[in-house]
């Protein structure tokens, strides 16, 4: 995966230490998504959006559990994106923004907290709805989603 590039297990750096097939294939979801959006960088709004697109982990199935459609969310996502830009940095091919990089790092504690072995889905749902001031935030805030209420879908569908 691009994202460890320069990283071992050990990177204190935000990367991904270990992270599920289904993490890897988001990522590059979101690469797509900021390539249909034609934008030049990747945000937190297309980390969110692949989550959803990808469709069978623990993170899109809290969104289906609770009402949260793609068209929905994309709906939500294109009220918020604005022309200006973030500040960037390089992740993968396309640069990711701060939030990204925030929310990427906040995914390794969030699956530390959870005791998990590898990073999933549902813990880049619980990074993105923790990164205040984040499109993806903003844009979950809108649908009604909370924290609280997603950290306790994912306990109750991990333990099943």
């Amino acid at each position: 995966m691009d994202a460890a590039k320069g990283g071992g297990s050990g990177d204190t750096q935000g990367m991904l230490p270990k992270s599920s097939q289904r993490v890897a294939h988001v990522i590059k979801l979101s690469n797509e998504i900021a390539r249909e959006y034609e934008q030049e960088y990747v945000g937190t709004e297309h980390l969110l959006l692949a989550v959803q697109r990808e469709g069978t982990g623990v993170g899109a199935a809290v969104l289906a559990n609770r009402g949260i459609t793609g068209e929905k969310l994309r709906d939500e996502v294109d009220k918020l994106v604005k022309a200006q830009l973030e500040e960037t940095w390089v992740f993968g091919r396309l640069p990711g923004t701060p939030h990204f990089k925030n929310v990427m790092a906040t995914a390794i504690e969030q699956c530390r907290q959870l005791e998990a072995k590898e990073v999933c889905t549902e813990h880049i749902l619980l990074a993105l709805l923790k990164e205040k001031g984040s499109v993806a935030q903003k844009a979950l805030k809108a649908t009604g989603l909370a924290y609280g209420d997603a950290r306790d879908d994912v306990l109750a569908l991990s333990s099943n």
